[in-house]
């Protein structure tokens, strides 16, 4: 239907088939002569798709081939450069939708019209970091097939990678002082407080579209998903306990120089301890402090190395002070349980439960190692939680008491503030949990982006990933988009993409979407006699599933007569040029007439 009430149909038999397989496929490629209404009848099922809620999204795209690279040379802005070359998808939108609920639906995100080399760009830099089931791997060395982790926490395998050349590039942070780098054009799912008190999905939005846009009312307005689940990464062996591991790691002398050593007010803590270190028995010293023995037996030598010094030793830990400890990496990316017995052990020891008048109980874990501080943080968030750190400097610290004696602060101190999900259970230490229980747990950990800062020109890449959402975790665990869900996708004049712009649009598909390719394989205008991807997609895909191939031709011109007649002509003539014995006997018939 159009704006004006009439019913938009399809004219001829051609044109039927053609809207019947937009009905019944994935992917369709119209190939015609112009007046067929290929762009026309693409663009009426798209908005009859979103008027039916079947899409939240129709994205409009042809490639700029006239102006080339040299965008960037004529006059205007952005908008008014490229405005010449999708005036036709506008042309035929604005017969359907009423033009005054257009800017709005295109401010919303619900329609994108973009020249097709700016639907490239959604990327980052090669050197940003992308969470695997083998930990952090540098986005610009995947490969297809390679594994990512997705918003599931689960590994999906990468569909295509697919180099971007050198790119603007913006910072994206978040509230909790998380950031990564992306392209303007890059894609990010993001709920507002509207969206969730209406109940509706995450939308997804460019980050050019957020620049200017990320307050209401001095409130941060996008929210990003967090991952659902735990991240999953396969079983390691582990030479110690982890929650053991994160005691001493809390309250522990690792030095090296004398037996392992306890500090603790907490019985429950040593108890606790000595039940998870095999072989060790722990003999009370003097006030909170216990020393770690080796449990021996008759014949046993002196020199039989004490079990938790030998873990020690293989983690890379023995002799590492309060500054310098960090966790070993076959811990970080271990499984779920793995990664929280660590934390509760961290957490029992040099962490605790925050109360707050009317609000929620948070997490404080405070450590003098800025590297365990950025171990403890990944650890939260690889868990499905927020962390927020803050540094609070020796210098001018009120001094602590032992034994009636001042102790001054030699080194700063950083103080993590975390919120795990719901389900997590931070503690094992019997008051700790209590106390976290009855003020109500952490509440809801969130992340709204912060910022978005112009960062710089670097070399990027973008990746198409097999999950359902089409989600995927990368630096500081931020979960972010990069493929076309829900949509309606019109790639129109598709004669004048080059064979690899086409692969990259098509695997742009994401679920639940429908692409719709048109063009004239007869009008192609790419410069230096370039091949053209429409004329070769069809030997590729042929007999791919979902995909189908309409052909329109001279009888399913719409517009004027005059027009089916010149294409009919100009078939004639190609079929006539590409026959030799029909050319040759064209020249004699010239020559005998002379």
């Amino acid at each position: 239907m159009s704006k004006r009430g009439k019913a938009i149909r399809p004219k001829t038999i051609g044109q039927k088939h053609y809207v019947e397989a937009i009905d019944h496929n994935t992917i369709v490629f119209g190939i015609g002569p112009a007046g067929t209404g290929k762009t026309y009848l693409a663009m009426a099922k798209a908005v009859q798709a979103l008027q039916a809620k079947e899409i939240t999204r129709i994205i409009l795209t042809r490639p700029a081939v006239e102006a080339g690279e040299k965008l960037g040379f004529l006059p205007g802005t952005l908008f008014e450069k490229i405005d010449p070359y999708l005036r036709p998808l506008y042309d035929a939108l604005h017969d359907m939708i009423d033009p005054v609920s257009i800017p709005k639906l295109m401010e919303a995100g619900t329609i994108e019209v973009a020249p097709l080399a700016f639907m490239r760009g959604r990327a980052h830099p090669v050197f940003t970091n992308v969470l695997t089931p083998d930990g952090w791997r540098p986005i610009g060395e995947l490969e297809v097939g390679d594994l990512v982790v997705g918003s599931n926490g689960e590994p999906t395998p990468v569909l295509g990678v697919f180099p971007q050349g050198k790119k603007e590039i913006f910072r994206v942070m978040t509230q909790d002082g998380a950031f990564t780098l992306a392209t303007a054009e890059h894609l990010w799912a993001v709920k507002t407080a509207a969206d969730k008190r209406r109940g509706k999905p995450y939308r997804i939005l460019e980050t050019q579209e957020m620049i200017d846009d990320l307050r209401v009312h001095h409130q941060r307005k996008y929210e990003l998903p967090l991952i659902s689940k735990p991240a999953e990464f396969p079983e390691r062996e582990v030479p110690m306990d982890p929650y053991a591991l994160g005691l001493l790691l809390g309250d522990g002398c690792l030095t090296g120089s004398t037996t392992p050593s306890f500090s603790t007010a907490d019985p429950e803590l040593v108890t606790a301890l000595e039940a998870a270190l095999p072989g060790i028995q722990i003999r009370h010293k003097s006030g909170p402090d216990y020393v770690l023995n080796r449990v021996t037996a008759p014949g046993d030598v002196i020199t039989i190395a004490n079990p938790v010094t030998a873990a020690l030793r293989e983690l890379e830990l023995v002799g590492t002070k309060s500054h310098s400890k960090f966790i070993p990496e076959d811990y970080r990316f271990n499984t779920p349980e793995v990664r929280l017995s660590l934390l509760q052990g961290l957490l029992d020891s040099d962490g605790g439960p925050v109360t707050q008048k009317d609000r929620t109980c948070r997490i404080q874990y405070t450590t003098t190692s800025i590297v365990l501080h950025d171990h403890v943080i990944e650890l939260v968030q690889s868990l499905g939680g927020v962390a927020y750190s803050r540094r609070r400097p020796a210098e001018g610290r009120k001094p602590g008491r032992a034994n009636g004696v001042d102790i001054w602060n030699r080194l700063d101190a950083h103080v993590i503030d975390i919120r795990l999900p719901e389900g997590i259970e931070p503690f094992r230490l019997a008051r700790k949990a209590a106390k976290y229980r009855e003020f109500g747990g952490g509440g809801r950990p969130t992340r709204f982006i912060d910022s978005i800062e112009y960062a710089g020109e670097e070399e990027a890449v973008c990746i198409q990933v097999a999950a359902e959402d089409s989600l995927y975790v990368t630096e500081d665990y931020l979960v972010t988009h990069n493929t076309l869900n829900d949509s309606f996708i019109i790639l129109d004049e598709a004669q004048n993409t080059t064979p690899e712009q086409m692969k990259m649009f098509l695997t742009r598909l994401g679920f639940g979407s429908k692409i719709v390719v048109t063009g004239d394989i007869t009008q192609v205008d790419l410069p230096n006699h370039a091949t053209s991807g429409l004329r070769v997609v069809r030997d590729i895909l042929d007999g791919v599933e979902d995909v189908h191939f309409a052909t329109l031709r001279a009888e399913d011109v719409v517009r004027h007569q005059l027009v089916s007649d010149i294409v009919n002509a100009y078939e004639k003539w190609d079929a006539k040029k590409g026959d030799p014995k029909k050319e040759q006997r064209g020249n004699r018939g010239h020559r005998d007439h002379q």
